[in-house]
């Protein structure tokens, strides 16, 4: 293994992947995780939507967005389009997304038509400037998209603009213990510290990412920077999720550590 190489924990699932150091280059960044949506990466990584916000947490149980009927919404990193039609078959009045992936805004977009719905998408890394209304939205949301930005408090700043005062932000990502643990015969052993947020690039199935763990700390601070305040935060997995899963060692897991985290917080 290369010195400037780490043993670290799937975005995703359990499975343990190798990462290299990188330096933090937003530019290089953003082409690199553009070009892992555009070409591998619902093959490698799946596709996390709603009413899931993760492998074992789900809205039908956690109910943080409630009756959305005539209400505006903003999806951060709108992937294949899957939670824009779950929040637009339950009556919200518009439905906008945005993504740095070119092919996963045309996915939306097709998803979206065979459903019979619609809606206004962007194709812009969320940390930019891109047109999107301020003021506007009752809920912007994000589905395990909002850990591949570049620059957390910029992006949860711009995010609330995009929100009218009292309105709710959503998102869920990977859990930072989660990203810490794998298993070794057996026994679930810490292979990474909690605290290095340093930048890392992995290669799965011959695509690469690009991404930084941090901590819950960071992002409570972040939201709090940003004029949000908590409401609700989900890192418990749900039993009957878990069980419907089996015995998978991802399973196992859940049932002893924090996978996915969920937090709601209000625009002040």
């Amino acid at each position: 293994m290369d010195k400037n190489s780490v043993s670290r924990t799937n975005i995703i699932g359990g499975s343990e992947v190798v990462a290299i150091s990188v330096d933090m280059d937003k530019s290089v960044i953003h082409e690199t995780n553009s070009l892992f949506w555009d070409t591998k990466g619902n093959d490698v990584l799946g596709a996390t939507s709603l009413p899931l916000y993760g492998a074992f947490v789900s809205e039908e149980n956690c109910r943080l967005f409630g009756d959305v009927s005539g209400k505006k919404m903003l999806e951060i990193g709108c992937g294949s389009g899957h939670s824009l039609q779950y929040l637009g078959e339950r009556k919200a009045a518009e439905l906008w997304g945005m993504d740095i992936s070119e092919n996963q805004i045309e996915k939306t977009k097709q998803h979206l038509t065979e459903c019979g719905l619609s809606a206004k998408l962007i194709c812009s890394p969320m940390e930019e400037e891109c047109g999107i209304p301020e003021d506007y939205f009752d809920f912007v949301y994000s589905v395990y998209a909002i850990g591949w930005t570049t620059d957390l408090e910029g992006t949860f700043h711009r995010i609330s603009s995009y929100l009218k005062k009292g309105g709710a932000f959503i998102f869920s990502w990977s859990h930072p213990i989660h990203k810490c643990v794998v298993e070794e015969n057996n026994t679930f052993v810490f292979k990474k510290c909690y605290f290095d947020e340093s930048w890392y690039s992995s290669s799965l199935d011959e695509s690469t990412l690009t991404l930084s763990d941090r901590t819950l700390s960071t992002y409570v601070n972040a939201l709090a920077k940003a004029g949000f305040l908590i409401e609700q935060m989900i890192e418990q997995s749900d039993d009957e999720i878990i069980q419907s899963r089996g015995s998978s060692k991802f399973a196992k897991k859940a049932k002893m550590l924090p996978v996915t985290f969920v937090i709601k917080a209000r625009k002040l």
